[in-house]
């Protein structure tokens, strides 16, 4: 159980000069969250996306923090609301999504292994929890959020394109064909009694994979799914 306190940012113990005034009081210094609080906060995120992806992102606030092993206070002392802990959990996935695609650019030789080491990673990221967190309301334009957005798509682009100069990758499927697979088969349905649905998630990510290399077997019903067309229709 995490340790309550009153305040979350570190307090000035400056000593006195003698004159009333702090030594450093003329330096202007930005205050820095405590070490508790910060862990507070990655516990209530962490609690968040888990309890999204398995009840809807209309889950109680108290069970969240239960789960997190805080209290009600601390939980709302950093999220005063629902709709600002949901733009950081989308926040969060996204961001942590952009470096496993950053990572594996960077370590993996075969750019199709970079692809795959990505989707699999991503997917243990929770990035299926993402859909059915943007609803009415949700401010899909917050600069936070943007600039998130901004860092996944350019990573996953990069994956895509390097896997698809080396041959690798079939010419028919765009990134957004590959997020709405990886969010269609990373998210079970909110309360479903399917409580053993992560057992296969991998196992169908593979076979979406086998699927995306090239040569391909098959040609592709319609038109590949872009980053730009998704945004238009969501």
């Amino acid at each position: 159980m995490a340790t309550e306190t009153d305040t979350d940012v570190d307090t000035d113990t400056s000593p006195d000069t003698g004159t009333g005034i702090r030594a450093d009081a003329a330096r202007p210094r930005a205050q820095r969250p405590r070490a508790d609080a910060l862990r507070n906060r990655e516990r209530i995120v962490s609690a968040a996306r888990e309890m999204f992806v398995e009840s809807g992102p209309e889950v109680p606030l108290d069970e969240i923090a239960r789960r997190a092993g805080v209290g009600n206070a601390t939980l709302y002392r950093h999220f005063p609301d629902r709709t600002e802990l949901v733009r950081h959990v989308v926040v969060s996935v996204m961001s942590r999504a952009a470096d496993r695609a950053r990572a594996a650019i960077a370590e993996e030789a075969d750019p199709f292994d970079a692809l795959r080491r990505f989707v699999h990673a991503a997917a243990d990221e929770r990035i299926g929890a993402l859909c059915p967190m943007l609803a009415d309301g949700f401010d899909k334009e917050h600069p936070e959020l943007l600039a998130e957005r901004e860092r996944l798509e350019g990573a996953v682009d990069s994956l895509m394109r390097r896997a698809r100069r080396a041959g690798r990758l079939r010419d028919d499927v765009a990134v957004g064909d590959l997020l709405v697979a990886l969010s269609q088969l990373t998210r079970p349905l909110p309360g479903s009694a399917c409580m053993n649905f992560d057992q296969f998630v991998h196992r169908h990510l593979q076979l979406f994979l086998d699927g995306l290399e090239a040569p391909a077997r098959s040609a592709l019903p319609g038109t590949p799914a872009t980053w730009e067309g998704l945004r238009r229709e969501s």
